[in-house]
């Protein structure tokens, strides 16, 4: 099959990195003889423009130059079309991108883009909004909507956010319902995965994989505050065992458990994120997988 690429990029003007890049991606995919075209992002999420140009150009590839608040929309907007997906990460977190194995430099990115083989990969509703990577309710989301109110990104910044309010933190309420189950918490946070991290290779879902249908679903419960880092140490760490809902849940730190699906019924209208971008938050979530949403390439 003949490949034509379409490349998603941030507008260049003024940012001379961003200019490099975009002349990297212009000489190896001509030195692959691909054709391809280089448009810009839409900071809104409309891609309707291209859905027309994919049909009638018979586009096969779509890359997106960007973060994971991009790649969310991107795959959102035209996961219903017959293109595969491929990333070049640029975010702040590189969620989904790293955990696919993606690599951070954008020649070994490229690399994969023209070598590696496209994978099904599974996203998930929260109600009405849209997740491919990892969402959730409480602390983290409180970052994120701090960390979006900054004027500078990057990891640093987001640290910075974090132990802030790591200091102000204080539990929530929450009623987790599953099939045939359901239980109370007061909890620090609840994340909601697909892919096994937060970003930058933090990966507070360790046995997450991005095609399996299930998801992966981390409980911080109420605890004194300083043993919470040693709690996530050894929840990044993977020494924390998935968990069957019958575990005498009130002796656990943290809850690690996978489902298709579960309802939150958000009893303290803890804030809410999806794939790291702040949302407006709701009394109760309804999350469901997709199995199979898109199509991304990936190394071989």
């Amino acid at each position: 099959m003949k490949r034509k690429i379409i490349y998603l990029i941030n507008p260049i003007s003024g940012t001379s990195k961003k200019d490099g890049i975009k002349k990297l991606i212009e000489k190896e995919t001509a030195f692959q003889e691909i054709p391809f075209e280089i448009l810009s992002t839409n900071s809104k999420g409309d891609y309707d423009f291209i859905k027309e140009k994919i049909i009638k150009e018979k586009i096969t590839d779509v890359i997106i130059v960007g973060g994971d608040g991009t790649v969310n929309q991107v795959t959102f907007a035209l996961k219903d079309l017959p293109v595969r997906f491929g990333i070049i990460p640029l975010g702040s977190g590189n969620g989904l991108a790293f955990a696919a194995n993606i690599p951070k430099k954008i020649k070994a990115a490229l690399a994969v883009i023209f070598s590696g083989t496209s994978k099904p990969v599974d996203a998930f509703y929260i109600n009405d909004y849209y997740s491919c990577m990892l969402s959730g309710v409480g602390f983290d989301a409180q970052v994120a909507h701090g960390f979006a109110e900054r004027s500078t990104r990057g990891l640093f910044t987001y640290t910075q956010e974090s132990l802030i309010n790591f200091f102000k933190a204080n539990p929530y309420q929450f009623e987790v319902v599953l099939d045939n189950f359901s239980f109370f918490t007061e909890a620090f946070a609840i994340s909601i995965a697909n892919s096994n991290q937060f970003g930058n290779n933090v990966t507070i879902a360790p046995h997450a994989n991005l095609n399996d249908g299930l998801l992966d679903v981390v409980i911080i419960q109420k605890m004194n505050k300083a043993k919470i880092p040693f709690a996530l140490l050894k929840q990044i760490r993977g020494n924390n065992k998935l968990q069957e809902m019958v575990d005498d849940m009130s002796k656990k730190n943290v809850l690690y458990f996978q489902t298709p699906s579960l309802t939150i019924r958000n009893l303290k209208l803890a804030p809410l994120h999806i794939d790291g971008e702040p949302k407006e938050t709701a009394e109760e979530f309804t999350i469901k997988i997709i199995k199979n949403c898109f199509e991304l390439i990936q190394p071989n």
